[in-house]
């Protein structure tokens, strides 16, 4: 089983759509037996799964370890595809992380999910926190999503120096241009400086997500969207098996 952490420093860059196209991806064109865990209280990678969580069973729970990490995952109407849904209790979670005893939770969560799941993708809060941290020290690859601007840039030095600085350099990072606007001179320019990096682009179909509920290649399948995440789930599975 391979654990992929969707993460950015910086909120509004498109970090949950990502995270939703990648582990629909994973399930429908990849085959894989995929867990989308939503870690962001804000929950917006279950919303639009169509997914609210169970009754009673709180996220922070079932992550401080205090109950069964499976107790709150959900079945989506995608085959391949379960949810483990976020709610606000999530907000308090890193402090539970934070105990001594509770160091390696995240990694053993992961690895109890590995009989039952071939992809676990991870929508990640935004910021370098005591989360992210523990994230880091439990993945195989961090996907960050990049606007075109120096501010984003900027973001991804700091994420590859912390990595560099407590991680030694992993695990790898597959950065992506997200909400590219070609039209806009600052976003062709920044991408003109890394044109290796597939492109996400700014896109109705995207937004489209929220109302409809369901994945940009159920949206507007065929879309130039649907085939950016298809190309970029195929990038994902090219740098796992990189290693």
């Amino acid at each position: 089983m391979k654990a992929i952490a969707v993460f950015s420093i910086k909120g509004g860059v498109g970090k949950s759509a990502t995270a939703v196209n990648l582990a629909h991806a994973a399930a429908t064109t990849g085959g894989r037996r995929t867990l989308l865990w939503d870690l962001d209280s804000q929950g917006a990678a279950t919303y639009l799964l169509k997914l609210a969580p169970k009754a009673g069973v709180k996220a922070r729970a079932a992550v401080a370890g205090d109950r069964s990490i499976a107790d709150p995952i959900l079945s989506s109407e995608f085959p391949n595809l379960d949810v483990l849904p976020a709610d606000r209790s999530l907000r308090r979670v890193e402090g539970d992380l934070a105990q001594s005893d509770k160091l390696k939770q995240l990694k053993k969560h992961l690895k109890s999910l590995s009989e039952s799941y071939d992809r676990v993708i991870i929508d990640c809060p935004p910021g370098l926190s005591e989360l992210a941290d523990r994230l880091f020290r439990a993945v195989d690859l961090i996907v960050t999503p990049l606007l075109p601007s120096p501010l984003s840039e900027r973001a991804e030095e700091q994420l590859r120096a912390e990595l560099l600085k407590h991680h030694g350099g992993r695990p790898p990072v597959l950065a992506v241009w997200s909400m590219v606007d070609a039209r806009r001179k600052l976003h062709r320019e920044t991408v003109a400086r890394h044109p290796e990096r597939l492109r996400i682009p700014y896109s109705a179909a995207i937004e489209a997500m929220a109302v409809r509920q369901a994945p940009v290649a159920v949206v507007q399948p065929g879309s130039q969207p649907a085939r950016a995440f298809a190309a970029l789930w195929a990038q994902v599975e090219q740098a796992l098996i990189a290693g």
